[in-house]
């Protein structure tokens, strides 16, 4: 269940009406070599979330249906239908017959800016350029980061050990990706999971609008590929750091180039790879 309490710093009005679960409970035949057993297995869910802006439904989303109201502060933000998290008036989440609505208010400069880009589509678990009808709104190019955190490779290796025993919903059940705010002296200060990596992200990126964390203070631990839509979502906040598990595309090498931020692929316990910008690492 979300969290229904408002951050009164933002005057946001969240309420929570939700009966998904984030997973399900199923008996499952599982082999191993030549033995054979029945037991109970843990399966992450994906439920179609619709988001509604002043009134009028803009984009589905598959999605962990936990969290929403970070993801669609996050998602507001990082594609650029508003401006500052203060344009984010309120959201309402409602279960409905086939899914999860988020009922969003915005100003109405920004949504007539909105309905001028003619963005009504729907979003695959893993799409990361959902509703862009065009290539101007698809490649769009953030301002320069001028982030001035500093982390050491022993403070990213620690933060990396820790992060699988964060990700309780992934211990679960193995199919869920996790976005991880980290403080260097601090490690890991928030996560966010879901079934989609952009998701997640989204997801993490509303939560440090709304709680007004420092985004020179930290960086992001990403359970992925870097691709260029992660590159762009941390870029638009202002973060100088993202760190991937997995590789990253050429596509988000030359943006996090572009945009100043330090891009960190093949993230491991005790090796990583710097792309970009390496001055924010130091060894």
């Amino acid at each position: 269940m979300p969290n229904a309490e408002a951050s009164p710093d933002l005057g946001l009005d969240f309420v929570a009406e939700l009966g998904w679960a984030n997973y399900q409970q199923r008996l499952v035949q599982r082999w191993q070599g030549s033995q054979h057993s029945q037991e109970q297995d843990y399966v992450a869910e994906e439920v179609p979330v619709v988001l509604v802006y002043n009134g009028i439904s803009h984009v589905v989303m598959l999605a962990t249906p936990t969290n929403l109201e970070d993801f669609a502060l996050g998602f507001s933000m990082t594609e650029g239908i508003i401006q500052n998290p203060k344009e984010f008036l309120s959201a309402r989440v409602y279960q409905r017959a086939n899914g999860i609505e988020v009922s969003i208010k915005i100003p109405p400069e920004r949504f007539q800016c909105l309905s001028d880009k003619g963005r009504n589509l729907t979003g695959r678990t893993g799409c990361g350029l959902c509703g862009a009808s065009t290539l101007k709104q698809a490649i769009r190019q953030p301002a320069p980061v001028h982030s001035t955190v500093s982390v050491s490779a022993a403070q990213l290796t620690a933060a990396l050990g820790d992060l699988q025993h964060k990700q309780s919903l992934n211990q679960l059940t193995g199919a869920i990706h996790a976005a991880a705010w980290v403080e260097p002296e601090r490690g890991i200060v928030d996560l966010r999971e879901d079934v989609g990596r952009h998701n997640a992200l989204d997801k993490l990126l509303g939560l440090l609008c709304r709680t007004g964390r420092d985004v020179n203070a930290g960086f992001i631990i990403v359970t992925s590929r870097a691709s260029y839509e992660m590159v762009q979502k941390t870029a638009f906040l202002g973060i100088g750091l993202l760190v991937a598990i997995s590789a990253p595309t050429g596509l988000a090498i030359r943006l996090a180039e572009q945009a100043g931020v330090t891009l960190v692929g093949f993230a491991r316990h005790d090796k990583h790879v710097i792309y970009t910008h390496p001055q924010r690492l130091t060894h």
